[in-house]
């Protein structure tokens, strides 16, 4: 069991997310970033889909009714385990009765508390990902607060080695490809897409981050019905500023799709600060595969790692 003493930030359980109801309406929820959830997740010999807890920038203290591997990856956050220093990206053992406390992320947004065999929370179509909106999933469908206790998945080997791993490449150039609407846009908001800075409006959110910038503009009045998006479109509404989708976004939308960011620099994304400014930049589809294959060889060397250090 993992005892909640303090909860300052939204915290809830997320794991990969729910796949295949989108058509019913149903979104895919999930981490913000799946790349760190899987990273700590093979850290400590879990599948890369255990659900976890998902911090946004503030801090929670913690504490478990039995010695618990941890670690803590996505955002670098400050930490303490027993009143002494511990880092992201590195695997401990947090001991019966122990505290454990995230004081505030460093840098980045979104970071996850991976324990060893993960948290055992009824799995709902599927996933044990809290859908915040529908109020359902997770631990009672919420974000985690003060005085809750969450099962964990009890496994063998209660203590680990610690060991540490290299954290993802932080990056602002996110790299996106056109999209269906591409087209209708002028030449000149191409130009700006690709060549101008975007800054992260601070209305962000799971939903959807908000961009300020140059006004992207059509060629012509575009009339749309309602179709099909998922996390990672880039929508540009009347106002012509762009709204990426992000893991809780709605299942349509009509606004049209200037581009669609790379599925392997979502979680890149997911990790900007509010005010910070991020460049696209345009690539094609075999690059985007590339770009996979490069987080997939960083999540195999983690794997690699851990299997070798008991």
């Amino acid at each position: 069991m993992m005892y909640v003493a303090e909860a300052q930030a939204m915290a809830h359980i997320q794991d990969l997310g729910r796949y295949g109801l989108r058509r019913y309406g149903i979104g895919h929820a999930g981490a913000i970033d799946t790349l760190s959830l899987r990273a700590g997740n093979l850290l400590l010999g879990n599948p890369e889909g255990a659900a976890a807890v998902e911090i946004a920038l503030g801090g929670m203290s913690v504490s478990f009714d039995r010695d618990t591997p941890f670690c803590i990856t996505g955002a670098v956050y400050e930490a303490q385990l027993g009143g002494e220093p511990v880092y992201s990206y590195w695997r401990y053992t947090a001991h019966k009765g122990q505290t454990l406390k995230l004081i505030r992320a460093v840098q980045g947004m979104y970071g996850y508390l991976c324990v060893q065999g993960g948290f055992n929370v009824p799995q709902v179509l599927g996933s044990r990902s809290t859908d915040l909106r529908a109020g359902f999933g997770g631990f009672e469908g919420r974000c985690l607060r003060k005085g809750d206790e969450v099962p964990l998945l009890r496994r063998s080997g209660a203590q680990a080695r610690c060991v540490g791993i290299a954290p993802p490449t932080p990056s602002h150039r996110i790299h996106a490809l056109p999209s269906s609407e591409y087209g209708a846009f002028t030449c000149r908001s191409h130009s700006v897409l690709w060549q101008n800075a975007w800054t992260l409006q601070s209305g962000s959110n799971r939903m959807g981050y908000r961009f300020e910038g140059e006004t992207l503009e059509l060629a012509e009045p575009l009339e749309m019905l309602s179709h099909a998006v998922q996390f990672g479109t880039v929508q540009v509404p009347p106002g012509g500023k762009p709204i990426i989708l992000m893991a809780d976004a709605q299942t349509t939308g009509g606004y049209p799709k200037i581009a669609c960011v790379a599925a392997a620099d979502l979680g890149r994304l997911a990790q900007i600060r509010f005010g910070s400014k991020i460049f696209f930049r345009m690539i094609a589809p075999h690059e985007a595969a590339q770009l996979q294959r490069r987080n997939q060889a960083y999540l195999n060397q983690i794997k690699r790692i851990a299997e070798n250090v008991c």
